[in-house]
């Protein structure tokens, strides 16, 4: 995959990343230089041990499927009152 910088410095990271990543609008991403280049990954606002992993793992299912198993399915959405 490659992207172009653009003249004001900005980066399109490719949506596959992004979606692996669960990369969006506002989230932070930090920079690392290494010996053979860059490394980019997903940062983090605070300072606890878990914010550096938040994120990492893969989910096969949305957080509303998990909290419906736990506590049981949603009530049916009420129709608009007037």
């Amino acid at each position: 995959m490659t992207s172009t910088i653009s003249s004001k410095g900005q980066l399109t990271v490719p949506k596959s990343v992004r979606d692996r990543l669960g990369l969006r609008a506002g989230t932070t991403v930090e920079f690392e230089l290494t010996d053979t280049g860059v490394l980019i990954r997903k940062g983090h606002k605070g300072t606890r041990p878990v914010d550096r992993v938040r994120g990492i793992l893969p989910r096969q299912r949305s957080t509303d499927d998990l909290v419906d198993d736990m506590r049981g399915a949603r009530p049916a959405a009420k129709s608009a009152q007037r």
